[in-house]
């Protein structure tokens, strides 16, 4: 299968209150009595991709997407008070409960795939499977692989990663990165604030896909200001405090969900997260399939990640509908 699906519009779309202020966006599409599953965004911060329904058949899901705390159109907006890991994967259970959706398929990307993985291991009896792509562990070792010195994207994009880090006070290890940055995009002065969030945001950019088009990662004049300022805002707030999790949380717990099917698709190239998180998962994790995309960096936008995504979720549409006959 090489090709996306159809996009379509969405037949329900609203808010709901999730407590300490946040609202939280979300949409309907597809065949309302199709499987229901629940396209969880990356970033932290990224919100709801333009493209994101193209991955499901509308004949047979019915597709769900939401933008968490701070994100996209959800309120309010780049906030990181009352916004940590634990309470999105909580604001996914008070969705799931909204829409009175007894389980759902759950597919995540980078950030998504930790949010899938944490909302698996605590409300396993309300999901069917799971398609990640992208595999982020939160683990040190995940940080260090984007942030650090030593870590594979500052090794390969050392030029880049010295314009990224020149202010940093030294030494530059991962966790300073994030000190810095999270102080930066912060700050009451709008010249620092402005010019914090565009390097954080054109580092990842840089980082996103195998092949880059001219000028692409060397401006951010082509992305909406709020996108940028989500992005980077909510990934420093998240980074820079471990993504609220212990170390090692996701792997130490994953025998919770050794019942459950699940499709991981990681790029051999991900310069962003680490391929090995995606095999150390798939070897911990009985019922799972991976597959390495040979010619695919980090990002959906890549040809043959998207079409391996439509492929795992017609794969899953087909298991899921022989295992409830």
């Amino acid at each position: 299968m090489k090709r996306l699906y159809p996009d379509v519009t969405c037949y329900e779309n609203g808010f709901i209150e999730v407590g300490s202020g946040h609202s939280l966006y979300f949409e309907q599409s597809g065949n309302p009595n199709g499987i229901p599953v629940l396209f969880i965004h990356g970033g932290p911060g990224a919100g709801l991709p333009p493209n994101y329904k193209c991955f499901f058949d509308s004949n047979k899901y019915r597709i769900i997407g939401y933008e968490q705390r701070g994100c996209g159109r959800s309120t309010p907006i780049a906030d990181t008070l009352n916004n940590d890991t634990w309470l999105n994967v909580e604001d996914i259970e008070a969705l799931r409960t909204h829409l009175n959706i007894p389980k759902f398929l759950l597919f995540g990307g980078s950030w998504g795939s930790t949010l899938a993985l944490l909302y698996a291991l605590k409300y396993t009896a309300h999901v069917t499977g799971l398609i990640l792509r992208g595999v982020f562990l939160a683990r040190q070792e995940d940080r260090d692989w984007f942030l650090s010195p030593s870590g594979c994207a500052a090794q390969l994009f050392p030029e880049h990663y010295r314009r990224f880090t020149k202010d940093v006070p030294t030494p530059v290890t991962s966790s300073a990165v994030c000190d810095f940055y999270s102080a930066m995009v912060r700050s009451s002065n709008d010249v620092l604030r402005h010019a914090a969030l565009k390097r954080w945001y054109q580092w990842e950019e840089r980082l996103s896909r195998l092949s880059l088009p001219p000028g692409v990662g060397d401006s951010t004049s082509n992305y909406p200001m709020h996108l940028v300022t989500c992005l980077a805002t909510l990934e420093c707030h998240f980074l820079s405090n471990k993504c609220f999790l212990d170390e090692n949380y996701i792997l130490e717990n994953i025998g919770k969900i050794s019942h459950i099917p699940g499709t991981i698709i990681h790029g051999r190239y991900d310069m962003i997260c680490k391929t090995e998180a995606a095999e150390t998962l798939h070897k911990a994790w009985p019922q799972s399939q991976l597959q390495i995309i040979p010619d695919a960096g980090h990002s959906t936008s890549e040809p043959s990640i998207g079409y391996a995504l439509c492929r795992a979720t017609r794969d899953m549409s087909r298991f899921l509908q022989e295992s409830s006959k």
